[in-house]
């Protein structure tokens, strides 16, 4: 049986609110290996889960999160968005991939790295974005594991790659063919894809030689697992 790694993005969020402790906690009942989640920095430096730069699509405040204390998030949201310290804590023992979006500077990079590792959790921590991103997590922590996201099929710089060391790249799944992955792996890199939802999709990739996906419903790829 081919193996790879299961990915819940955002956790379960066709049965919870997305970047929620529910959420995780479901996609790990439902058979993920890993569960991907997105960080950013409240006005006072504490890296919480949010994908938005507002509040405005899940929480109903059209207000910058960059603009709010993590106290004032906590009040917004009746402490629906969890600080990336109760998501590690929720998700204890399991793998984290950790997306940075929003084009975060490199002091913002470095303070989620740094309560990654006063959480005790970096060693099933691995981290996804664009170059810039990626860029600033290898400075912070030349050990750290990068699944660098690459929207292209024009491939990475040679010099990119040697600066950013990734383990995986992580190309959006309509781009993922078998030529694809075969490059990828000739490379000595693993290859990731996001985010497929329907079992004939998932099917596809892995037949082209997917090494992770990432997905919404990781209780249909579960499911696949045990057929395969």
């Amino acid at each position: 049986m081919q193996t790879f790694t299961a990915v819940a993005h955002r956790g379960d969020p066709y049965r919870f609110r997305e970047n929620t402790l529910d959420s995780l906690r479901s996609a790990l009942r439902r058979g993920a290996d890993a569960v991907e989640f997105d960080v950013r920095l409240t006005r006072d430096g504490v890296p919480v889960l949010l994908h938005d730069g507002t509040l405005k699509r899940l929480w109903g405040h059209d207000r910058p999160l960059a603009s709010l204390s993590a106290a004032e998030v906590r009040d917004l949201t009746d402490g629906g968005v969890p600080t990336l310290a109760e998501a590690l804590a929720a998700t204890d023992g399991s793998r984290v991939l950790i997306d940075l979006p929003g084009a975060p500077g490199a002091r913002s990079v470095r303070r989620v790295l740094d309560v990654v590792g006063e959480c005790g959790a970096r060693e099933r921590a691995y981290y996804c974005a664009g170059a810039a991103a990626m860029l600033a997590v290898r400075s912070a922590d030349p050990a750290a594991e990068i699944a660098l996201t690459w929207t292209s099929l024009a491939p990475p710089r040679p010099v990119l790659l040697e600066a950013v060391r990734p383990r995986w790249l992580n190309y959006r799944f309509g781009l993922v063919t078998r030529e694809l992955a075969a490059h990828v792996h000739r490379g000595g890199r693993l290859l990731s894809a996001w985010t497929p939802d329907t079992p004939r999709t998932m099917r596809r990739l892995l037949a082209a030689g997917a090494d992770s996906l990432t997905t919404n419903r990781v209780d249909a790829l579960h499911a696949l697992r045990e057929r395969l």
